[in-house]
């Protein structure tokens, strides 16, 4: 006689391989708000594993010591960041219908997935707060990081230019002139760990964008009242 119990209603408990790998996540995602929160000196396993809703013992298991634990967080950070960043890149306007418009969304889309996310926002504080002392950090977040990134935005801006779009010599220059400029305006937040809100992001992208054109544009675009064949010419530098 059957019990009536398909083989798809019987519970089955997680294997031993998907316990670890969700205690290394936790773990880590525990950590990163501890050393965000505390830095580095003042961060302990005990913090993270009070967090992470795990005993002192399993993170040493898991990652050693703290220092171990804690490049591994900037390489988790840094590896987030960058599935972020180039998920959005796919989406740059290569063949823009109106310049400032297409890079302001494209910048929107960066800011809001890649710098002030919770990976974003940890990994920047992270760097900023421990970098200098833990010079290992830096050349990890570097190589790591802006690295493997710059060369491919970099990319992007040197095809606009071939097609047109904009006026430059040097590429990579321009990608961090552009990186910079669209997220000016939230470095304060940024330091003092917090989010920004949505009208802060949008108008620090928005602004940014501007600027970037105002250096790197063949031409601005009009400004209210004035019409195009009025707008200010730019040759680049």
């Amino acid at each position: 006689m059957h019990s009536g119990i398909s083989p798809d209603t019987i519970p089955t408990s997680p294997s031993p391989l998907r316990e670890r790998q969700a205690k290394r996540i936790s773990i880590l995602e525990a950590a990163g708000d501890v050393f965000c929160r505390e830095g580095y000196a003042g961060a302990n396993i005990d913090l993270v594993a009070t967090e992470a809703g795990v005993s002192r013992q399993t993170v040493y298991n898991h990652y050693g010591d703290k220092e171990k634990l804690f490049i591994a967080v900037v390489r988790d950070l840094t590896e987030r960041c960058n599935a972020s960043i180039f998920a959005t890149m796919a989406t740059f306007p290569d063949r823009p219908n109106n310049l400032e418009d297409d890079l302001v969304a494209f910048a929107l889309r960066m800011n809001r997935n890649c710098i002030c996310n919770r990976e974003g926002r940890l990994l920047h504080k992270l760097i900023q707060a421990d970098g200098e002392r833990y010079p290992e950090l830096l050349t990890i977040w570097r190589e790591q990081g802006p690295g493997r990134t710059w060369s491919a935005m970099a990319a992007h801006f040197a095809r606009l230019a071939h097609a047109g779009y904009l006026v430059m010599d040097d590429p990579d220059l321009a990608a961090h002139h552009f990186v910079a400029l669209v997220n000016a305006q939230l470095r304060t937040t940024f330091m003092l760990g917090e989010a920004p809100t949505e009208a802060e992001v949008t108008q620090s992208t928005r602004n940014g964008v501007r600027a970037f054109l105002r250096a790197y544009g063949k031409c601005r675009s009009a400004a209210p009242g004035e019409t195009s064949s009025q707008g200010r010419h730019y040759h680049g530098n």
